[in-house]
């Protein structure tokens, strides 16, 4: 998609319009979506007085609770959505938002292939108005979605704003985030006589071991198969295996030979070597090619897995699979930088705003937003960590309480597309969609016809050939 540069000037000025407004508000006007050209929009949401709110200043179940709209939601959870088939969780939400703003009405649509098709839906702008932002560029946010506020304002109320951020400007605000770990079957743990949490490499397998040998369960499910889940491995290769949160977004790619072994047990080189000796000593399921991606929730529920390597998103669907949610637990991933642990707290899909959107649509789509962000609890459900300032944890995450959270610092100013470039230019894809490569290590540990080495070496030679021709200067 070809970035139109012009449209962060005009999404600039639409800022320059807004001010916190003051008293009850109340608003009603035509909803219907138009595709009315960016400038035309900024001079009409002017003289109509449309920009008098932002985000930070709309008081929930106080402000424009009159507003009528209708607005669409497109998004992936079809697992929540009975338009999809879900349990219908979010109509849920949804019934509860009209309680405040009952002329308000959402309708949703969620597909299970919404990482793909919402790229193309993008592109078409027949989307609806509120979506998750799917994998675009950051600079190419100011030309889909509205902007939020900047990155000053937005970091008062909300965590990661620097998510679906461009320019010093909040284009997204995250639905919630997620501490990567690991999600285990505790009743299997005590079963294999585990009775401490694993911190190292060495630690794990050597649990995965007594798993192996003391239960019946599989040790390790790697949800092979599946393919997208294989990319969950690329969430440890930063804060997580380095203890610095500075790593990822902006030393990664200056970094020399980053898949070369430490010697002590961490970074990147440790994060998937954990994977390749598991499927090298037997410690995964019998035939990887036939994993069950909606099958291993179950399977795990009822003790016969004991470890998944996944987002803490996934705790949840884990918990409601069976009749014994109670021995799901989430630990941090095994690994310790000086005798720490470290868990990145990340993102999960943001909020985006279609920037097309009637001027009533915007406003009734912020307003949704944010209760959906601050009043739905809608995080709690899905064992994610709160967007907003004023909510609490969870109570999954005791096992981090000695954890150090962290969340990854953004690029440096000018270098938001570079950690990009690099991954399409390595072919590495790291926290990107790069599932082929960690599946290549899965084959290559259960064939032996690589050794863990030989893979690594020959992803520092890709990555090193990337900063070549793209003229990155190696500086660590």
């Amino acid at each position: 998609m070809k970035v139109k540069k012009v449209l962060a000037v005009l999404m600039t000025l639409v800022l320059m319009f807004t001010f916190v407004g003051c008293g009850k508000k109340s608003t009603t006007a035509d909803n219907t979506a138009t595709a009315t050209p960016a400038a035309t929009k900024v001079t009409a949401a002017a003289s109509a007085g449309a920009a008098d709110w932002s985000y930070s200043s709309i008081k929930l179940g106080e402000d424009y609770t009159d507003t009528t709209a209708t607005i669409k939601f497109y998004h992936n959870m079809t697992n929540r959505d009975s338009t999809s088939g879900g349990d219908g969780s979010l109509q849920g939400y949804i019934a509860e938002f009209n309680k405040e703003y009952p002329n308000i009405t959402v309708t949703t649509e969620s597909e299970a292939t919404f990482a793909e098709d919402s790229l193309l839906r993008l592109s078409t702008g027949d989307w609806g108005d509120v979506m998750f932002i799917p994998a675009v560029d950051k600079d190419e946010l100011p030309t889909y979605f509205v902007p939020y506020g900047t990155t000053d304002e937005m970091s008062q109320v909300i965590n990661y704003s620097n998510a679906q951020a461009y320019d010093s400007t909040v284009y997204g605000i995250p639905m919630d985030a997620t501490a990567n770990g690991i999600v285990y079957n505790k009743a299997v743990f005590e079963k294999a006589g585990i009775t401490a949490i694993p911190t190292t490499p060495d630690e794990f397998i050597a649990d995965l071991k007594l798993i192996n040998d003391k239960t019946d369960a599989i040790p390790l499910y790697t949800n092979y198969a599946a393919k997208w889940t294989m990319g969950a491995w690329d969430a440890y290769v930063g804060s997580v295996s380095t203890g610095d949160y500075t790593f990822m977004n902006q030393k990664f790619v200056y970094t020399t030979n980053p898949f070369s072994n430490p010697g002590d047990g961490t970074g990147a080189y440790n994060v998937y070597k954990i994977l390749y000796d598991a499927v090298a000593q037997d410690l995964i399921e019998d035939d990887y090619t036939t994993t069950d991606w909606e099958g291993c929730k179950a399977m795990i529920n009822n003790g016969q897995i004991g470890t998944m390597v996944l987002g803490s998103w996934a705790y949840s669907q884990m918990v409601e699979a069976g009749d014994h949610g109670a021995d799901i637990g989430y630990m941090p991933f095994p690994i310790s930088v000086n005798g720490k642990q470290y868990a990145v707290a990340g993102a999960n899909y943001s909020y985006g705003i279609n920037i097309n959107s009637s001027d009533i649509n915007k406003l009734a789509s912020t307003i949704f937003v944010k209760w959906m962000t601050e009043k739905s609890g809608w995080y709690v459900q899905e064992g994610g960590l709160p967007t907003s300032k004023t909510a609490e944890y969870p109570d999954l995450y005791k096992a981090f309480e000695n954890c150090t959270m962290q969340e990854d610092a953004s690029a440096l100013p000018g270098e938001e597309t570079l950690f990009n470039d690099m991954n399409t230019e390595s072919e590495l894809m790291i926290n990107s969609g790069g599932n082929d490569k960690v599946m290549d290590i899965v084959v290559s540990a259960d064939t032996g016809d690589k050794s863990f080495d030989d893979i690594m070496n020959e992803w520092n030679q890709k990555w090193t050939d990337a900063q070549a021709s793209l003229g990155v200067e190696v500086k660590y």
